[in-house]
């Protein structure tokens, strides 16, 4: 793996580990998916119809591409922040980001003929297992908890589809990362639109109470994808995926201290592992 790959896969962890973050702190519901979608179609408009005018042409290809990565962006979108309103951050986000480069990785060797090698393999099930255990392991011991998991791996399945999915967009139909997220936004602007117009007032209490908030996920949230995608066109999927979950380091750190969920020190430790199991994989 590249420096240069590395860099910006570690750039777009910080980024969403931030808009993660931000998401669980206003705590509310599809609203707030259409409310930050809606200010990221209008910041990044300039620089989508840039990259829309250097495409020499959309063919059928492309156009079902796009709208596949917006249905599959919607349902993570939709099923994450229902989560973080039933469950907590450090549970929901942790299995969902080890679930999602699991899948990841094996519809990259299965489906885009992707090579793993036994170092690079070692590292990201040592990053799965690390992750796994950051967010108390698969050991159920309450309702919330196993509310939270289920949240998670259906975020983290959701993960490994689109990954894979707009990772053949852009490296095999070289659709450009900035555009291809900017139709996802623009996408769930559009198909959220209705339920928007019947939730005005709640709308208007998250754009009055948490306006900073709202700037930063609108701005971060596609940062972290596009950095993610930008290092799919010259790095395989096997090595983006798993090095991503430093994301998960930095969200369980967020949850533990600002968001009073407890349990650093176990989940430093957990931690710790995870960042070995990067290691390993980066050096692969």
């Amino acid at each position: 793996m590249s420096l240069l790959g590395f860099l910006l896969v570690l750039a777009a962890a910080v980024c969403h580990a931030t808009w993660n973050f931000f998401v669980k702190r206003i705590n509310a519901g599809p609203e707030l998916v259409w409310t930050f979608s809606l200010i990221t179609v209008v910041i990044y408009a300039p620089l989508a119809l840039y990259f829309f005018f250097q495409m020499p042409a959309f063919t059928i290809t492309n156009v079902g591409f796009i709208i596949g990565s917006c249905v599959l962006h919607l349902g993570y979108f939709l099923l994450l922040q229902r989560g973080y309103r039933t469950g907590d951050l450090s549970v929901v986000y942790p299995t969902a980001r080890a679930t999602g480069p699991m899948l990841s990785t094996i519809f990259a060797i299965v489906l885009l003929g992707e090579q793993a090698s036994l170092q690079s393999a070692a590292g990201a099930l040592v990053i799965i297992f690390g992750v796994l255990n950051l967010s108390g392991g698969l050991r159920v011991r309450s309702l919330e908890q196993a509310s939270s998991l289920l949240f998670g791996v259906g975020a983290g399945t959701l993960i490994g589809s689109y990954t894979v999915w707009d990772a053949y967009a852009v490296s095999v139909l070289a659709l450009p990362p900035l555009l291809l997220d900017y139709c996802s936004s623009l996408g769930r602007a559009i198909l959220l639109a209705p339920l928007a117009a019947r939730r005005t007032g709640s709308i208007a209490r998250i754009w009055r109470e948490h306006k900073f908030g709202l700037f930063v996920i609108a701005i971060f949230n596609p940062l972290a994808y596009i950095l993610a995608l930008i290092a799919m066109t010259f790095t395989p999927v096997i090595y983006i995926a798993p090095i991503r979950e430093i994301s998960v380091v930095l969200t369980v750190l967020l949850g533990s201290m600002l968001l009073g969920e407890g349990k650093l020190k176990a989940r430093l430790l957990w931690s710790c592992v995870i960042l070995a199991g990067v290691s390993l994989l980066a050096s692969a």
